[in-house]
């Protein structure tokens, strides 16, 4: 056995009444989890294998591009005739790409027969494979969707657009343009999964051969690979290729770390031979004692796997122990508990290292059961059993269904969790401003590990490592998330920030009038929930912003004896296109947002009409704004003073923030006035005001058993809700109570402190 390969290797086992099992001993390469043989692509040097995998034999550079090897792959699936057409595709793309060369030296047609003998061997249909072939007409020669669409049909030409990037658009900067091109990507991918299937295989065709480009390149684009397409891949269900993918941006990202610990997995192979070929020989004997036949395979963690794991627990690499392991793959899912319940009586299992994913998939599809047992001399060793068809799907994901053929009744688990993934990515687009806040939102999504969840009905839902409550909420519904209160998880109530555990039975409480917090998006986790939050939030200031503009200009325009009831419209229009804005609503938004001046708005306008017309539209007196408190984020109430219906208010427009409440002493307003008196605004509260209002009381209480208790019970029977109580322990056994209470109005607030000085543990109390 060379010295490169591991010591144990492909057995199939047979029961133990068939008098022995036949064996085999051929190495099978693995790279942490799931990868089974390497995507093999033309290239300028050799694929990298992960550590512990045999060198994979690929083709030498070719001078001239061949289309022999995708012939060869295609006609085992494809008939004559889609081979007929996938001829026809190379021929445009050779023409197209005639004189044109990769920095490798190769032609450059050769990238995308590559890039389709990749797609063949994922067995992907004809147009897919003819899409591989042209993904670069568009983005890199003069050939048009529309002559694509003609020549070889519309799905082919939108699937070669959608991978096309916006190299034509100006754009800000080089960041944002990605981030565009990759939104308008991932968004065909929604429609159409063939897209990513593509890119994924061009993505990979350009790792192999990223040594041909210049150092600071590959750092980019190892860097992007591994914060999304190799993701991506994993979202999918194709380990074999994010394995691949993670490993090559490793190596790329950090060359020598890649190196040192590609040559200490090398030492340690040979150091632990012994005892892997020992738990072969157990595993050997053993199943076949418990009448099951399998194949058991060695299997060896990628390096990225070992690294990732190093960085992550802050392990040394002679701390990590499970760097080997063992797949054993059976017929069917019985066979499966069949050979745990042997492997487990052959070697001690580590408790909490038990893994059902065949009870509960995780959301790509992927289904085994994992365990980690104890081997001679205490070396942990993980097992991953699992059938034939489970392995497929772990190794081809999504591609070894045809989502994109299937019809949506008859999908598969695996085909619905991705169309609800993509479904996911379209919502997200329509709650989102921009590129970068869509990409931003997409990773988060990414994340590899999940959380397993169940409705009160016993439904399972998959949600992202460190989702909340309202992460759970959203997922069922944007509705059920916008109205979220509260929530019970295992039928105890839990603050909405909680974050989810396995197993948890989640129970969301909903109110038709609640509305989102912004305070939601400190722990909201998932990229859905954070875009419903962020377009519910923007909308509904949008709309109250436009209200309390409205009500700003007019008085506004009150002030130089102007009706704005009775006012021409032309001249609003006029006059909030002479301040910048669009429209007469963009400019009361401004207004109401402070990004605009009413008084300086309410000017212009005036200055539109004659004095026949403005002296026909007097009013007796300015009027002040009127506060109803249901003014939402529009209108805001500061802690520095606390302002509460009843106090004499004044407001400040700051710029982006609305309109800003002040109780008129408030030392803060009046400093303020002094400098920006433009921004100060004359306000009243209206005759009926809504909702609850913050006020802060210090009381000095005698430091006694159960005066705190007292407090809290006399400010319940006034029916004013306690935000937040602290106490701090003053000289002469007293203490001094903060408190932060809601109150209606000044007159509620009033009667509070006069129930509380009826305690005779209170000392004082002051309003701050």
């Amino acid at each position: 056995m060379p010295d490169d390969s591991l010591p144990h290797g492909h057995v199939r086992t047979q029961p133990s009444q068939a008098n022995g099992a036949a064996r085999s001993n051929k190495t099978f390469p693995d790279d942490g989890s799931d990868h089974g043989a390497t995507l093999v692509a033309p290239s300028s040097e050799a694929p990298i294998a992960p550590a512990g995998h045999r060198a994979a034999s690929t083709p030498a550079i070719r001078q001239v591009a061949s289309l022999a090897e995708l012939t060869r792959l295609a006609s085992a699936y494809l008939p004559e005739e889609d081979l007929q057409k996938i001829r026809e595709a190379y021929r445009v793309s050779d023409a197209a790409h005639l004189g044109q060369f990769r920095q490798s030296g190769e032609p450059y047609v050769s990238h995308p027969i590559a890039v389709a003998e990749t797609c063949a061997r994922w067995k992907l249909d004809a147009e897919a494979l003819m899409a591989a072939l042209l993904h670069d007409v568009i983005e890199d020669t003069g050939v048009s969707k529309q002559e694509l669409a003609e020549r070889f049909g519309l799905q082919v030409a939108e699937l070669v657009d959608g991978l096309s990037k916006l190299d034509k658009i100006e754009f800000a900067s080089r960041e944002i343009a990605n981030a565009e091109s990759f939104r308008k990507m991932l968004l065909a991918m929604a429609r159409d999964v063939r897209v990513i299937l593509i890119k994924l295989a061009d993505r990979l065709h350009n790792m192999l051969t990223l040594e041909c480009v210049d150092r600071k390149k590959q750092v980019r684009v190892a860097i992007e690979t591994l914060e999304i397409y190799a993701p991506i891949a994993a979202r999918l269900g194709l380990r074999t290729l994010y394995l691949e993918l993670a490993d090559l941006s490793f190596r790329y990202r950090y060359p020598f770390r890649y190196r040192t610990l590609k040559r200490a997995v090398r030492a340690a192979r040979g150091n632990r031979r012994e005892v892997l070929s020992r738990i072969l020989e157990a595993v050997q004997k053993n199943l076949p004692e418990a009448g099951v036949t399998a194949d058991v395979f060695g299997r060896e963690k990628s390096l990225y796997g070992i690294y990732r794991k190093m960085t992550d627990k802050h392990l040394s690499f002679s701390e990590v122990l499970d760097i080997y392991g063992f797949r054993v793959i059976v017929k069917d899912v019985p066979s499966c508990y069949l050979a745990l319940g042997a492997l487990h009586g052959t070697f001690k299992p580590v408790p909490g290292r038990f893994k059902d994913y065949i009870a509960i998939p995780k959301s790509n599809g992927y289904q085994s059961l994992h365990t980690t047992l104890l081997g001679p001399f205490g070396t942990p060793i993980e097992f991953q059993i699992r059938t034939r068809e489970m392995q497929r799907v772990a190794e081809s994901g999504v591609a070894a269904h045809w989502l994109y053929k299937a019809e949506k009744e008859s999908f598969t688990d695996l085909q619905k969790r991705t169309h609800q993934w993509l479904q996911s990515l379209l919502d997200i687009q329509n709650q989102t401003g921009d590129s970068l806040e869509f990409i931003e939102n997409v990773k988060v999504d990414l994340f590899p590990d999940s959380v397993y969840v169940f409705t009160p009905k016993g439904q399972i839902r998959a949600l992202p490592r460190g989702a909340t409550i309202i992460d759970f909420a959203y997922s069922v519904h944007t509705d059920v998330g916008d109205q979220t209160v509260s929530a019970n998880v295992n039928q105890q109530p839990v603050p909405l920030r909680t974050e989810l555990q396995n197993g948890d039975v989640v129970e969301v409480l909903t109110d038709p009038h609640s509305k989102p917090n912004p305070g939601w998006l400190s722990f909201a986790r998932t990229g859905k929930a954070r875009a419903e939050i962020r377009h519910f939030l923007k909308t509904m200031k949008y709309s109250e912003s436009v209200e309390l503009g409205r009500r700003l200009l007019e008085q506004a325009l009150s002030a130089l004896r102007i009706d704005a009831s009775q006012l021409d419209p032309a001249l609003l229009e006029k006059g909030a296109r002479d301040a910048g804005a669009k429209s007469v609503e963009e400019i009361y938004a401004d207004i109401g947002l402070g990004k605009q001046l009413a008084p300086v708005v309410a000017r212009t306008i005036a200055l539109q009409g004659s004095s026949k017309q403005v002296a026909a539209l007097i009013v007796p007196r300015p009027a002040p704004i009127f506060v109803h408190g249901n003014e939402g984020s529009a209108v805001q109430y500061p802690s520095c003073c606390n302002p509460v219906p009843g106090d004499r208010i004044c407001g400040h427009l700051r710029g982006g923030h609305g309109l800003v409440i002040h109780r008129v002493e408030c030392r803060i307003a009046l400093r303020s006035k002094t400098r920006d008196s433009e921004r100060w605004v004359d306000a009243q509260w209206a005759d009926e005001v809504q909702g609850l209002f913050r006020s802060e009381l210090d009381l000095l209480v005698s430091n006694e058993r159960g005066a705190l208790a007292k407090v809290a019970a006399e400010l319940a029977t006034q029916d004013a809700n306690i935000m937040n109580i602290t106490m701090d322990a003053d000289a002469n056994d007293s203490a001094t109570v903060r408190l932060i209470v809601q109150v209606r109005n000044r007159v509620h607030l009033a009667q509070v402190m006069r129930n509380l000085r009826k305690l005779h543990e209170i000392k004082r109390i002051i309003r701050r």
